[in-house]
């Protein structure tokens, strides 16, 4: 039977959020804007950044910190090579799991075994609680190709081979990076399941499915997690992240904060949101973010980053984020962000109407200052 998310310390309701969840969730977002990774036991107190964003179980059993660090972004232009700067690379994944980032994202496919390589550099030995995910079944044979890989022989390959890079006896979630449509995918995940029994895998999780192939992969075996682009302005994955919360397994969005910059999304998309940020002194970042936190109780949004400023490590951590080719600098130190961020959410208490014709005026706030006073969250 598949493992429940039976658990959320922190919980969100999916259609209402009370002005005290919503001013965590602001907190969480404004002093973090990218984070990562932890599980069980939990080294960093209740009171670091990245626990204000709330926690969930992953599997029944991991449970992590809802704001989460995506390791893409650590590696060469394009996700291939090495990083520029590696020690940079490294001081970006201890600043993470110094924020309370206790889930931290990658594959093999990023470099291709650079990042994975990064983070065992940068944590090894990991603090108690520190859940890595890493995925499987893409090859690069070269910087512009992404090739399913899903035989069974190159899968338990590729596993044990993350497993050296990232000195782990036993990998907490392994994902299938892609459904290979050239292998039946019962051989893809029957593979997983054997280095699941095996102890080489903990748990199980997809990457980029729909929901007639995650329904498939249930029948297999049991699956955790789903990892699908999914943000604001792109929500093709939305009857995904439906069945997610049914079934209470683990929503992972890649891309979380769509392509733009601070001030604005590319094509226009999510001007609701641009223009919710511009008014209340917030980044895009910041409100997209808390968006995808207040939208679904198993969202465990993954931003990434390549560096940290020279005034981040002044002011203590203050986070820039990589979107695309271009990057997002808060233009506040850490706790300045916090505070404005909370300031802008206490202020527009209707944050999370933006997708409606609704105005988010005068009116619609009016009666705000009643602690518990529900804000419904957009469909």
């Amino acid at each position: 039977m598949t493992p429940r998310v039976r658990q959320y310390h922190g919980r969100v309701n999916t259609s209402h959020l009370t002005r005290r969840q919503l001013l965590a969730h602001a907190a969480a977002v404004g002093v973090v804007s990218l984070v990562g990774q932890r599980g069980e036991a939990h080294a960093i107190g209740p009171r670091a950044p990245a626990a204000a964003s709330g926690t969930l179980k992953i599997g029944g059993d991991l449970l992590v910190n809802r704001m989460g660090f995506g390791a893409m972004r650590l590696t060469g232009p394009g996700i291939w090579g090495e990083p520029k700067d590696a020690a940079e690379a490294r001081r970006v994944l201890r600043r993470a799991v110094e924020l309370g980032v206790n889930f931290i994202d990658t594959a093999d496919a990023y470099g291709p075994e650079v990042s994975e390589r990064l983070i065992k550099e940068a944590l090894h030995p990991y603090p108690p609680g520190l859940v890595i995910a890493t995925k499987g079944g893409t090859v690069r044979p070269q910087a512009s190709q992404w090739v399913q890989d899903g035989r069974p022989e190159h899968l338990r390959e590729a596993c044990e081979a993350s497993l050296k890079r990232l000195k782990l006896e036993r990998i907490d979630l392994y994902q299938l990076h892609r459904i290979d449509p050239k292998v039946p995918v019962a051989d893809s995940l029957g593979e997983l399941a054997r280095l699941q029994q095996q102890g080489k895998i903990r748990h199980i999780g997809l990457s980029q499915v729909s929901v007639d192939e995650l329904a498939t992969g249930r029948s297999i075996v049991p699956i955790v997690s789903v990892q699908n682009r999914y943000n604001v302005a792109d929500r093709a994955s939305a009857d995904v992240l439906s069945v997610c919360e049914r079934e209470r397994l683990a929503f992972i969005p890649w891309a979380p904060i769509a392509r733009g910059s601070a001030d604005s999304l590319e094509g226009g998309a999510g001007h609701a949101i641009e223009a919710v940020a511009r008014a209340h002194g917030v980044s895009v970042l910041q409100a997209a973010l808390a968006w995808l936190l207040a939208k679904s109780p198993v969202m465990l949004p993954i931003p990434g980053t390549s560096s940290v400023t020279a005034d981040c490590r002044r002011a203590g951590g203050a986070w820039l984020a990589r979107t695309g080719r271009k990057r997002i600098y808060p233009d506040q130190p850490e706790k300045l962000v916090a505070q404005s961020c909370i300031a802008a959410f206490e202020r527009l208490q209707c944050l999370w109407r933006v997708d409606s014709s609704r105005s988010c005026g005068p009116a619609a706030r009016r009666g705000t200052d009643d602690q518990n006073r529900s804000i419904t969250a957009p469909a």
